[in-house]
């Protein structure tokens, strides 16, 4: 059995089973030998985003009550699959890697640190949302909403370590400690458990959501993060090799099974105060 074959197998073994999923991306961070230390911090990060799905019930059997979510289940399982394909690699099965995130992973492996943490996590992310996009349509309005609200969200996490002035502007010092996936900060960016609903499927409209969103939260998306989305998208293309992300971006807009024309969501009226001074001492740099 090669290192595909034997990665498809353990996450077909696990498909119904959310703790079978935690279990299999836990042990990515433990190696083909069961001991990675330098790699061990960073299973926190992991665990978060994945934690907050099973949370949600997206990771359900297809017949539980209520069921899971087609789409997040099989980008949930893109992520696996990269990372069991990657320990037996290492493992010394046979094989090449058979994605850019797969490569990506295998150098995290060699140079275990925060930016080759985000590369190879923000390669598998990018890689299932790209290559289920069929399936992404069949989910609900909000749904998909929210769907472009974590692809930003893990996007700009990777941005705070890889590239912090694009992220906070004149904060950018903060970035590389707000964003290591091996400490807690990380976890208010990744597992969105104070931006997203937290249950699955969503019964009322965007605008309702949108309205109940924690404070912090709204402040951080509509003053800090949606001034630089366009810049974000095309810095992560490039970062993570994956240019079709700016397929996902229009005008500063996201778009992932979302009309342009419906683009007024990822604006807001009149901020209050504290919302105005982070925007302004977060400002992006100018891109010329």
């Amino acid at each position: 059995m090669g290192a595909l074959e034997r990665a498809e197998a353990q996450v077909a073994a696990a498909r119904d089973d959310p703790d079978g999923r935690l279990s299999l991306i836990a042990g990515v961070f433990r190696g083909p030998t069961g001991r990675a230390p330098r790699h061990l911090p960073f299973r926190r990060a992991a665990l978060s985003f994945m934690r907050w799905q099973a949370r949600r019930g997206v990771l359900n059997p297809l017949d539980a009550t209520p069921p899971g979510s087609v789409w997040w289940r099989a980008v949930n399982e893109r992520l696996l699959r990269d990372g069991c394909e990657t320990v037996s690699l290492l493992g010394g099965l046979p094989g090449e890697p058979s994605s850019e995130a797969v490569r990506q992973w295998l150098t995290f492996s060699a140079n275990p640190t925060s930016r080759n943490w985000y590369r190879a996590h923000n390669a598998s992310i990018a890689g299932g949302y790209l290559q289920h996009r069929d399936l992404a349509d069949a989910e609900s309005a909000p749904e998909r909403f929210f769907m472009n609200v974590a692809l930003v969200r893990v996007l700009y996490a990777h941005a705070l370590v890889g590239a912090p002035r694009l992220a906070l502007g004149r904060l950018a010092p903060l970035g590389r400690v707000l964003g290591d996936p091996r400490l807690g900060m990380a976890g208010v960016f990744l597992s969105l458990r104070r931006v997203l609903p937290d249950r699955y499927p969503l019964a009322r409209d965007v605008e309702r959501y949108i309205d109940e969103e924690q404070r912090l939260g709204r402040m951080l998306d509509y003053a800090v993060i949606v001034p630089r989305l366009q810049a974000l998208y095309e810095w992560s293309a490039v970062e993570l090799a994956e240019p079709r992300l700016l397929e996902l971006v229009r005008d500063g807009n996201p778009i992932y099974a979302w009309p342009y024309e419906e683009r007024h969501v990822w604006h807001t009226g009149p901020m209050p105060f504290a919302a105005r001074v982070l925007g302004r001492v977060t400002r992006p740099p100018r891109v010329g």
